[in-house]
């Protein structure tokens, strides 16, 4: 968590409106960290605002770049390779291959338009699952990486 919190730091230097975008479904087990850390966030700082994307983010965009964030955090569940519960920082261009959850639009889509439709950078977090079935309850290693997340994010803009 040490190395995300550092790249956290590095990536968000000079920010000065934050847009996180969380992304997940609660009807899949650990899917719903994304919604969990972004809920954490809600009244972190004036600098931040939330946005709830669920399973169609992309209905969020238009809010979005109203807002005018410097800068867009996604964050999302993702096969990574990692331990269940780990996180990693992304761009959009590093998300080529990865298996972004079962979302509507794929996150490398949406990160790519929004970098397209404004002047932003885009992060995202992917935090390895440890399963996505149907019905189950999120896990204890992701729940707890999901507030460690909201944790990194809310120092790295101070």
């Amino acid at each position: 968590m040490q190395d995300l919190k550092n790249k956290l730091k590095s990536s968000l230097k000079g920010a000065k409106k934050v847009a996180i975008l969380g992304v997940g479904s609660e009807l899949r087990a650990d899917d719903i960290a994304g919604i969990l850390a972004a809920q954490e966030l809600e009244k972190a700082s004036p600098k931040i605002k939330v946005f709830l994307g669920y399973t169609a983010p992309e209905n969020l965009s238009g809010e979005i770049r109203k807002y005018e964030p410097s800068h867009i955090i996604i964050i999302d569940t993702a096969d990574i390779g990692k331990k269940p519960g780990e996180a990693a920082l992304f761009t959009s261009k590093d998300v080529g291959g990865m298996s972004f959850s079962t979302h509507k639009l794929p996150i490398k889509v949406l990160a790519s338009y929004l970098t397209q439709s404004f002047d932003c950078k885009v992060l995202i977090i992917g935090i390895q699952p440890k399963t996505l079935e149907f019905g189950k309850t999120i896990s204890k290693e992701v729940e707890v990486s999901a507030i460690n997340i909201s944790e990194a994010i809310r120092e790295a803009i101070k």
